[in-house]
């Protein structure tokens, strides 16, 4: 790297494989300089690994990681004891305690070596705590006393304050609201050190200044934020397919090229052998003539025969160049509720948990609904409710419409069966034709459909269990999705909403990923706060103004 970069990551002819043999790298070369970097790729290729292996966490099996300058990282799922302190999480409990001696008259050398130039560490804390919406929490609390989100804001916040050279970010904002995204967002937009971010998150990856596509062991850069590169990406996926098909005409080509030298091979060996049988020459200048005739055969033969397979290949390298971005094609018909339907009815519901929601609410028609909300608002205890999983404390929640909920958890499959089987248990009077039929549409296609279901990575046990819910009977008019987009990749939410669209019912979802939330077509959005339920507008929603 030159002077003008001086910190960077190298990884060179990086190998790395798992315990159980499951390979994950193999010669991978990677450098990543100044500036913010979005990491992308389909789950399982190994994002979080690779980020694992730079901050030295894994070992590889075989090149090596160069890392310039400090690194720090926030993992993907953030565990902190509940019994830490707040100045503990972020790295500055000595240096306060020595602050704090050194203030009360203790003039010991090692607080002053503790300290050292750091003699500001209290207010860069709270002023760091206040970028991130974290001011109303002191740095004597313990961590048992915030949220989840708040949690993965405070060890952000420790890394912030530690300013290392090399920041790593895997899928930051999973499980934050809206409040929460929108301090991430401000951060990394701040940040001007070496970023690398692995996100799902488009509003994030909008920030970036180039990204690194990990496909298939390899990565591929685009300048540029995530419009850029779809942009980019579909240009060469254009070229691709051209490429297919040029190959595709190609070998058929070559295909009929070698059934016409056969044929007329076929007719000159059986004029050489009418010669030969009616003697109308020599002997030995028909032996010569059919000797010849058989070593030019053979050399043509050779030569179509290389043409086409080499034909072949071209094309197996045009059709790998394709990426395999299937989406989702299905025609849900019964699922289609009439404008002015009643859909569902609340009356002065209380929910568990203390959440109240005074008065009568209505959904008719086929709404779309965005749920949205702080962490703990209540939301998915709301969701549940209306799914018949929990009672409310009183009031009413009637649904007037077939209803199916998909929980965060994805639990709804059972993991010993196979994906066919799983679908014939929420229609069991479908015929297996049918079902199969239908799971091609969610790329189940032939085999795939027996695959167990307990064997499928995130993003096919999504699709299994949202085949499962949507081929369902009776079909469901109301389906509602609780954080839907958490833990996919974003080729995954590109298919969820490709099945949305083709679902004519009312939707309910609580989430707060905005770029799928507005490419589902909310059509109305509801915030639940401690006032309880109501209709805001898009520009009002929480953390805007952020």
């Amino acid at each position: 790297m030159s002077s003008a970069f001086p910190h960077h990551v190298v990884c060179s002819s990086l190998s790395f494989s798992w315990p159980d043999g499951t390979e994950v790298f193999d010669g991978l070369d990677i450098a990543v300089g100044p500036g913010r970097t979005g990491l992308t790729g389909l789950n399982g290729s190994g994002k979080s690994t690779l980020l694992r292996l730079i901050a030295g966490e894994l070992r590889p099996s075989d090149g090596a990681v160069r890392v310039s300058g400090e690194i720090g990282r926030l993992p993907q799922n953030v565990v902190l004891d509940t019994a830490l302190r707040v100045d503990e999480v972020l790295g500055i409990a000595a240096t306060r305690a020595a602050l704090h001696a050194i203030e009360g008259g203790d003039p010991a050398e090692e607080h002053f070596t503790a300290v050292g130039d750091d003699w500001d560490v209290e207010e860069r804390a709270r002023a760091t705590l206040d970028e991130l919406g974290l001011a109303h929490i002191g740095l004597d609390r313990t961590i048992g006393e915030v949220s989840g989100g708040e949690g993965v804001l405070l060890r952000l916040a420790g890394l912030l304050l530690a300013r290392p050279d090399v920041l790593l970010l895997d899928e930051p904002t999973n499980n934050l609201d809206l409040y929460a995204r929108r301090r991430v967002h401000a951060a990394v937009a701040r940040w001007t050190g070496v970023l690398v971010v692995v996100s799902h998150d488009r509003e994030l990856l909008e920030l970036v200044d180039r990204i690194a596509d990990l496909h298939d062991g390899d990565v591929r850069w685009y300048g540029g934020n995530f419009t850029a590169y779809e942009q980019a990406l579909a240009v060469e996926q254009e070229a691709a397919e051209r490429t297919v098909r040029a190959a595709e005409a190609d070998v058929q080509r070559q295909k009929r090229e070698l059934a016409d030298a056969q044929v007329k091979l076929a007719r000159r060996k059986r004029y050489g052998q009418k010669m030969w049988d009616s003697k109308r020459e020599p002997k030995i200048v028909m032996g010569a003539r059919k000797r010849s005739a058989q070593e030019s055969a053979g050399k043509h033969r050779i030569l179509h025969t290389e043409r086409l397979a080499e034909a072949r290949e071209r094309l197996g390298e045009a059709v790998e160049a394709v990426r395999d971005d299937d989406e989702i094609r299905v025609d849900l018909p019964r699922t289609l509720v009439h404008p002015g339907r009643g859909v569902l009815r609340l009356s002065d519901l209380t929910l568990r948990h203390g959440v109240r929601l005074k008065g009568e609410f209505e959904i008719r028609g086929p709404e779309r609904i965005a749920l949205v909300g702080r962490n703990g608002s209540g939301k998915t205890t709301l969701l549940r409710t209306l799914a018949g999983e929990l009672s409310p404390v009183r009031g009413e929640a009637t649904t007037e419409v077939p209803l199916r909920f998909l929980p965060q958890r994805l639990d709804l499959l059972d993991d010993r069966l196979s994906v066919a089987r799983n679908v014939a248990r929420f229609a069991p009077g479908a015929t297996d034709n049918r079902i199969r039929a239908q799971l091609a549409r969610f790329l189940f296609r032939g085999a795939a459909a027996d695959q167990a279901a307990g064997t499928l990575s995130g993003g096919e046990r999504f699709r299994a269990t949202l085949a499962a819910l949507l081929l369902a009977e009776p079909a469901p008019q109301l389906l509602m999705l609780d954080e839907p987009t958490n833990n996919l990749d974003l080729a995954s939410v590109r298919r969820l909403t490709a099945a949305l669209s083709a679902f004519e019912g009312a939707l309910i979802v609580a989430g707060h990923d905005m770029a799928f939330l507005e490419a589902a077509g909310i059509t109305r959005w509801l915030l639940l706060d401690e006032d309880g339920l109501r209709d805001v507008a898009p520009g009002d929603l929480p953390g805007k103004e952020t």
